[in-house]
């Protein structure tokens, strides 16, 4: 038997009692009504039975879940309530006068609960390899972020999910178990009811930002009843060539059979504004810091500073600018969802229609979404059933304040000098060097793209016998992305142009036929066996056509088509992917679980002599639980040990047509128009390979009060996918082959627990953590990239990837004020080659912890998330902390903890403009970003921290009045996302990867929108 849901302490109804007495006569019988509910649902449950203990006096719930009875004796006593597959429970009765609300809590072994494993379903007990099933609740949706891997931070051992920034739309760094390649994608598989989704695709940021969209906000959360998160080499290997980073199955809601019509509207509001802004020094502190750098520049350079003119000699009396609060903003953000399911004595439907607005915090960004989704099942015969899910959507997003661009609206303000007037005199708006004015960008700039997006997939699934099915599929995912860009003659880009405009158009498709057999059979009492066959094709297509125009006659007239100057160019590029599949699994006595399967892939994207590749895997699950040796033990309510071990491939990230030797017809010679090679052809290239051991235990103790689920995990990526350097007398610079390795290794421990249950009081906890350790193995030669050609980033053999590449500053020297840096060659020079390692993008440990407290019909959820061991490098720093090295750049306030006299102990050098080599002349240079030392580790932060993401408090309305009103359920939900954040790092965000459009150059900082704090109010109303 299971735990009581209700326990109370034994002391406590005879305290009461010799308490109160008095207010209880002793009537010979009493009335008792009241209803018994599911603790989580909250759903009515009929056939429940009500017994008074020490008795035989009981009854039954009615199909509403009520009961009305007569007991015996006076008061206090105790009711006994059961119903199969729930705890038990007890309830201890002092009044009678109210009715009484009742809670079960369902009783199912959590190694019986049913997981999609991608194909078919299994209950956990059988299953050998790591998955990770979420039930879409509540305490989940109610978070403001309306993108699904954003739902997932926090939730799921093993998986990494961090927001780059903060702008509504904006993109998503998703890594299940670490980093698996350099060239290849690192996403996962995303398959939604059975559609295979493509995460390619984003918008396109003008003017050169390098933060990525995120094509997954297209769809809505509110749909979504599961998600399943594959992680190791036997679950994702079905999945062969498209499983090696992980595999997320999304199942959207569907109706049940013989129901009768469920309406739900959910309305929320809500506001958002930033934690931290910006922040720039006065105009006066600037002038005083320009002077500085002068001075002591020309005691470097051996000058008389008595004979040098400094720039502000009155700098108090300077002006100070504000740019920094044009840019803010108090964000409004609404969501509004219908939803209808139901279904007859043979079909089923859910019809779901959703809106979303969300402001982004910095101006003037947004972020707009419609939805609707059908899915219908039917069965046209005993055999024969169809369905579909059908999913359109539509999303707009203003994209006009781009991250680390260097003509965006943010650089536009924060990197101006505070003393430099916002307008000149004559009211328009002033320009200053390469940087343009913030208001002429946000009042101006008209940057937009919308995106159409259908999701579909048909099936058809016929019974040949109860445990041999044929299932038939076809599935689409058609996405048209348009955007247009106008820079109009009040901002830098269209000045010169006299307006210049840019249309953009891009549709990718991916088409996936599917056939599948499956067969599930036991023998008797003691065997069972499954299995299932198939084939997949999948086919992607990929059109993008741009045309740009100048010169434009006003400002009012924006159409390319009346524009002077034109010019347009369209790509196509397409491929294949055919696959064949198969998988076993034998079960002895419910206790021992063998498990098999292959995949063989062919690809067009590789040579011809290497497209097939083949991923086996195995499993093996031993349900320890049910030995006797263990039961006689005591200790666990259930016992689970795992082993897994298998191959999966990797294509993705790669164009179509990678394999093949390419020419282009865009040379010229002596002026004449003509082709060359641009490529040079691999028909060797294959697929790039992840091998991976996992182990695993799952056991749950205390009278089933406390899950623990253990991983370990060994990743072995192989024959990258890498452009590998070749002579330059080739005439080319890079070849695509396979060449290389990364390591990933790592723990994961889930727990979860029932704390306190109670006859009203409920709390649970759900905790998560995860270690993992990413080495590249083998690697041709180093690669250095990011920061804008400042080459911040390195891949090099033997450490992780995202390793940051800078010079050593060692200290401040407090005589001098000058930076020392490491001399690792010991060359008494400071160059390239002193250049090392000096942190990592790739945090050591993430995870979540969630709790959840329920008194009657009032539940408060608090999730917290966080992530430690990972570098950030703020570029912010860099560019503002500059010493004066940056013409007519600002000053952070950082700047003023500098070195200014002897004795002066800070890690800011003296401020100076001098270029010689800061090892030389007693370091007496170059302590910022000259030409020699660039970037140091100085400019490289902790970004550990530990974040309150959500906290949610929730009311549901008592039965009585919901059904005085005639409504199903009411349920009142105030939250708050991004109350606190704990962290040592120096920025506004920790939670930031500004140039998230390279997966290899993680953790930079650079005028990124932070994470917002949001305000919300939420309304759900069921009918």
């Amino acid at each position: 038997m299971g735990k009581l849901v209700y326990q109370g302490i034994r002391l406590l109804p005879v305290i009461f009692f010799f308490l109160h007495a008095p207010l209880f006569p002793a009537y010979g019988q009493t009335v008792v009504e009241g209803s018994v509910r599911d603790d989580k649902s909250r759903e009515p449950l009929a056939g429940a039975t009500i017994v008074q203990k020490n008795t035989t006096n009981g009854v039954s719930t009615g199909p509403d879940g009520t009961f009305r009875f007569t007991v015996q004796g006076s008061l206090p006593l105790t009711l006994s309530v059961s119903l199969i597959g729930y705890h038990p429970g007890e309830i201890d009765i002092y009044d009678a006068s109210e009715p009484l609300v009742v809670s079960l809590r369902e009783a199912t072994n959590f190694l019986d609960e049913v997981v999609i494993t991608g194909y078919t379903v299994q209950q956990r007990k059988s299953i050998s390899g790591s998955i990770v099933s979420l039930n879409v609740t509540d305490a989940i949706t109610d978070s403001p972020d309306q993108d699904i891997n954003k739902l997932l931070q926090g939730r799921a051992s093993g998986v990494q999910v961090l927001s780059n920034d903060g702008v509504p739309g904006g993109g998503v760094t998703f890594l299940i178990r670490g980093n698996n390649s350099i060239n290849g994608s690192i996403d996962p598989l995303y398959v939604i009811d059975g559609v295979f989704v493509g995460t390619g695709g984003g918008v396109s940021y003008p003017g050169g930002g390098q933060a990525a969209s995120n094509p997954l906000a297209d769809i809505n959360p509110a749909d979504i009843e599961n998600i399943s998160i594959l992680k190791d080499a036997n679950a994702t290997a079905i999945y062969g060539s498209q499983g090696a980073n992980g595999v997320v199955i999304i199942t959207t809601k569907r109706g049940k059979v013989n129901t009768k019509a469920k309406i739900a509207l959910n309305v929320s509001r809500g506001w958002s504004e930033a934690i931290r802004q910006f922040q720039a020094i006065t105009g006066p502190e600037t002038g005083q810091l320009v002077n500085e750098a002068v001075y002591n520049t020309a005691v470097d350079r051996g000058i008389d500073p008595s004979t040098v003119t400094l720039p502000f000699p009155d700098y108090a009396s300077l002006p100070t600018y504000d740019r920094i609060s044009d840019l803010f903003r108090t964000a409004a953000s609404s969501t509004y969802e219908l939803s209808a399911s139901g279904g007859t004595a043979g079909s089923s439907y859910y019809i779901g229609l959703g809106y979303t607005s969300q402001e982004s915090i910095v101006k003037p960004s947004g972020f707009e979404r419609y939805s609707g989704r059908l899915n219908y099942d039917t069965n046209l015969s005993e055999k024969l059933k169809v369905g579909t899910s059908l999913s359109l959507v539509r999303t707009y997003r203003n994209v006009s304040n781009s991250d680390n661009d260097p003509t965006g609206v943010i650089n536009s303000a924060i990197f101006v000098r505070s003393y430099l007037p916002v307008f000149k005199d004559d009211g328009s708006y002033a320009r200053y060097g390469a940087f343009d004015n913030h208001l002429a960008l946000i009042e101006h700039l008209d940057n937009n793209a919308v995106n159409w997006r259908t999701i579909g997939n048909l099936y058809a699934e016929y019974a040949f016998l109860p445990d041999l099915k044929f299932r038939s599929s076809w599935s689409v995912d058609n996405s048209e992305l348009t955007e247009h860009n106008y820079s109009d003659t009040f901002v830098n880009a269209g000045v010169a142009a006299k307006g210049r405009a840019t249309a953009r158009s891009t549709r990718s498709l991916v088409y996936t036929a599917e056939q599948l057999l499956t067969w599930i059979r036991s023998f008797g009492s003691r065997h069972s066996l499954n299995a299932l066959l198939g084939n997949t094709v999948n086919a992607r297509l990929r059109e993008q056509a741009t045309v740009t125009g100048s010169g434009f006659a006003t400002n009012d007239l924006r159409d390319i088509s009346v524009a002077a100057i034109t010019s347009g160019s369209a790509t196509t590029s397409e491929s294949r992917l055919l696959s064949f599949f198969g998988k076993a699994g034998y079960t002895y006595n419910g206790r021992y679980t063998l498990e098999g399967s292959i995949r063989a892939d062919a690809s067009s994207r590789f040579g011809k002599n290497k497209r097939w590749g083949y991923f086996p895997a195995t499993g093996f699950t031993w349900n320890a639980g049910t030995e006797e040796f263990i039961k006689k033990l005591r200790i666990f309510d259930a016992l689970k040990v795992r082993a897994s071990f298998g191959y999966s491939g990797n294509q993705n990230g790669i164009s179509d047509y990678a394999a093949l030797g390419l020419w282009g017809a865009n040379a010229t010679y002596l002026e004449i128009a003509g082709t060359s090679p641009s490529q040079l052809a691999n028909p060797d290239l294959t697929w790039e390979t992840t091998r991976q051991f996992d182990a695993g235990v799952e056991f749950t103790v205390l009278q089933s009060r406390l899950n623990v689920n253990f991983d370990y995990y060994d990743k072995y990526t192989y024959d990258l996918l890498l452009n590998v350097p070749v002579p330059f007398r080739s005439g080319f610079e890079y070849y695509l082959q396979n060449y290389g390795a990364i390591s990933n290794r790592g723990v994961e421990l889930t727990l979860q627990s029932v704390n306190v249950q109670t006859k009203d009081f409920t709390w649970t906890t759900d905790f998560n953590i995860s270690h993992n350790k990413n080495k590249i193995v083998k690697l041709a030669s180093d690669i250095t990239m990011g920061a804008s050609g400042r080459n911040a980033s390195i891949l090099r053999e033997g450490y992780p990837v995202n390793s940051f590449f800078l010079y050593k500053q060692l200290y401040v020297d407090p005589q001098t004020g000058n930076a020392v840096y490491d001399d690792v060659n010991d060359d008494k020079l400071i160059t390239f080659a002193d250049r090392q390692i000096v942190g990592n993008a790739l945090p050591d440990f993430t995870g979540g912890l969630t709790n959840e407290l329920t008194w009657k019909n009032v539940s408060l959820n608090l999730f917290f998330y966080f992530q430690q061991g990972n570098e950030i490098l703020n570029m912010q720093d860099f560019f503002l902390v500059h010493g004066g090295t940056q013409n007519n750049i600002g000053f952070w306030p950082r700047q003023l903890e500098r070195w200014q006299k002897a004795g002066d102990v800070t890690d800011i050098p003296r401020l100076t403009t001098f270029s010689g080599n800061p090892n030389e002349n007693g370091g007496a240079a170059n302590n910022y970003g000259g030409t020699v030392a660039n970037l140091s580790s100085r400019y490289v932060d902790d970004g550990s921290f530990i974040r309150l993401k959500n906290i949610s408090l929730s009311y549901r309305l008592p039965k009585t009045l919901v059904s005085r009103l005639r409504l199903g359920d009411v349920k009142l939900t105030a939250s708050a996302s991004n109350l606190l954040t704990f962290t040592r790092y120096g920025g506004l965000d920790p939670e930031v990867s500004a140039q998230s459009s390279n997966q290899n150059t993680a953790g930079y900082d650079w005028a990124t929108v932070p994470q917002p704090r949001t305000y919300q109010f939420i309304l759900n109303i069921t009918l």
